[in-house]
């Protein structure tokens, strides 16, 4: 995921904490704060109930990675924060990328593609 999509400021990923609204999923929790820009950044948070370092890291590139796919399907203007939950350290890619796309759906952030 590139830098300009990522949610790095903790002034912004506590914004996005008080005002967002969450989805939850067993694998990850998603919080949803609009934003007045026209790009949508992310902030990926593992913490350390996930497990040592190596374990945390692992699990947000893992997200990261299901991320890169399903950026361009999201609509524009919102800021997101992704928390990884402990189970994810047993998942594996297809179940992080299936866990993301319900809470996407479920936040109604993908962007309806037209047939035709």
């Amino acid at each position: 995921m590139k830098q300009r999509f990522r949610l790095t400021r903790s002034t912004d990923i506590q914004r996005v904490r008080r005002v967002g609204k969450f989805y939850a999923h067993p694998l990850v929790v998603l919080v949803t704060a609009p934003k007045p820009q026209t790009v949508v950044r992310i902030g990926v948070i593992g913490g350390s109930r996930i497990g040592n370092a190596v374990q945390r890291n692992r699990a947000k590139r893992q997200i990261r990675a299901c991320l890169d796919q399903t950026l361009p399907h999201l609509k524009p203007g919102w800021d997101l924060l992704i928390l990884a939950r402990r189970p994810i350290t047993q998942g594996n890619y297809s179940e992080i990328q299936a866990a993301l796309n319900s809470l996407f759906q479920k936040a109604g952030l993908l962007v309806e593609e037209s047939q035709g």
